[in-house]
């Protein structure tokens, strides 16, 4: 699996890495370290050039992430892997995770984001509860974190292991 990730062409990965995460300096790290010699050593990669992004990186990074409860509007890999990514929000949550999304967008000035892989709706308002008394600058570097977590599972899907 990884061999093939390891012998396709840069063209055609590029467009994939990028809807693990939409940040072009980490797409040309993990691209530039190939080949891997196994999956855990591609994901060591790809989590050591998603540490560290730039604030500018990060925004630019969740833009295109949907709010935690709704769906994203465009097509494409990246809405079918959010679509699962948050399947256990619960609809019956919705009015509360709007109110809630509102409420930290209001506070730091974009989407809540986090990693909701095997999350309940509940638990992702917990979650974003806990983090509205973060300084802003201390929820960017959270928000980091959360988009390597992303990135990781998104690369085990895309090489399918």
């Amino acid at each position: 699996m990884v061999e093939s990730f390891n012998n396709s062409p840069e063209a055609e990965l590029r467009p994939l890495l990028t809807e693990c995460l939409a940040v072009p300096r980490w797409v040309d790290a993990v691209l530039a370290g190939r080949p891997y010699a196994s999956m855990d050593a591609l994901l060591a990669a790809s989590s050591a050039a998603a540490r560290g992004l730039s604030d500018e990186e990060v925004l630019g990074a969740i833009a295109g992430h949907p709010r935690i409860g709704e769906r994203q509007r465009t097509g494409g890999v990246s809405a079918q892997w959010s679509r699962s990514e948050q399947s256990g929000v619960d609809s019956s949550l919705a009015g509360r995770l709007a109110a809630a999304n509102a409420a930290y967008e209001d506070r730091f000035g974009h989407i809540y984001l986090v990693c909701a892989t095997g999350l309940s709706g509940s638990e992702m308002l917990d979650n974003l509860s806990a983090r509205m008394d973060n300084p802003p600058e201390v929820e960017l570097r959270v928000v980091n974190d959360e988009l390597a977590k992303i990135a990781a599972l998104r690369l085990q899907k895309l090489i399918g292991s």
